[in-house]
């Protein structure tokens, strides 16, 4: 499936529109679109092209009903929920508890609802002329935390042609990737090192290093080209590295695989709910398979399983 930018402008001016477009009962503005009822759905850039490809494939299920996607980030997605400026909010991370506290206040005492939808692999990209083959994370901690002690390729043992110092790819804060990876592989309580490349969205990490030798990022599974590599990836230094897959990520044993989650607001349209549960039938789920990422087990091919 082709693969298209979020193009962050355009991103930013409908996120914005959405934001200030509220009626009196904080819900989404613009319920009707040409006779259709239309779904606001804004949210995680890991997500938007597979929310791109679920909602084209239900306005030809669905007669009468739109959903408009707008990517950002799942933090402008769970602002847009809070806000009640959309009625779905795609989010690679779970609501935290402050974001949770804020929707029950808005929402007088009642909570978005929650649906995991597939999950995503968090893929380690590097450029194809890159000779490593596998990495750690206790490895990749050293390279992106603050304080870290690997910034060259050749203290991994390897020679990168056109340099050695390794430029890293990573997300903004807005994104729910860069959490996540924050939380997995940094650290909690450690900070990015300073003179990252700040991309952002997904697709943009991947172009970067598709075009950077030396070049580290992290982004969704969904998102590899022909133009990066994947490295296996370790618990430890020293144990056997694991590609991401959908039998590695729904069996555990690839380290750094994270749900996808899609929140209803409690003033959505019912047909935002009707629209969550199509997702989670075979139809929806063989989407999640064909974009690139991995299903939940029960749609999981047989030889995946």
């Amino acid at each position: 499936m082709k693969r298209t930018s979020t193009f962050a402008l355009a991103t930013l001016a409908a996120t914005l529109l959405f934001l200030t477009g509220c009626d009196k009962k904080g819900s989404a503005d613009g319920g009707k679109k040409g006779g259709e009822i239309a779904l606001q759905n804004i949210g995680s850039d890991t997500m938007v092209n597979l929310a791109q490809a679920w909602a084209e494939a239900y306005h030809d299920v669905k007669k009468g009903v739109s959903v408009e996607v707008v990517g950002g980030g799942s933090g402008v997605g769970i602002a847009a929920l809070i806000n009640g400026t959309c009625d779905i909010a795609n989010s690679s991370r779970s609501l935290e508890k402050e974001e949770e506290e804020k929707a029950a206040a808005k929402y007088e005492g009642k909570h978005p609802k929650e649906h995991v939808v597939g999950f995503d692999a968090l893929a380690i990209y590097v450029h194809p002329s890159n000779p490593i083959t596998e990495i750690s994370i206790e490895q990749l901690s050293e390279i992106y935390k603050e304080g870290g002690k690997i910034n060259k390729w050749s203290e991994l043992g390897v020679t990168v042609p056109g340099g050695d110092d390794i430029v890293r790819a990573s997300r903004q804060s807005n994104s729910g990737t860069y959490h996540y990876f924050r939380e997995a592989v940094v650290g909690k309580k450690n900070d990015f090192k300073q003179g990252s490349r700040d991309m952002n969205g997904s697709k943009e990490v991947v172009d970067l290093v598709a075009t950077t030798p030396t070049a580290i990022g992290f982004s969704g599974i969904g998102y590899k080209t022909d133009k990066v590599k994947v490295v296996k990836v370790s618990k430890k230094t020293g144990e056997a590295g694991v590609a991401p897959s959908i039998k590695t990520t729904l069996d555990k044993t690839y380290p750094i695989a994270r749900p996808m989650f899609m929140y209803v607001s409690p003033n959505a349209k019912p047909e935002a709910e009707e629209y969550i549960q199509w997702i989670l039938t075979a139809p929806g789920q063989k989407i999640v398979i064909e974009t690139g990422y991995v299903p939940l087990p029960e749609f999981a091919p047989k030889e995946e399983k």
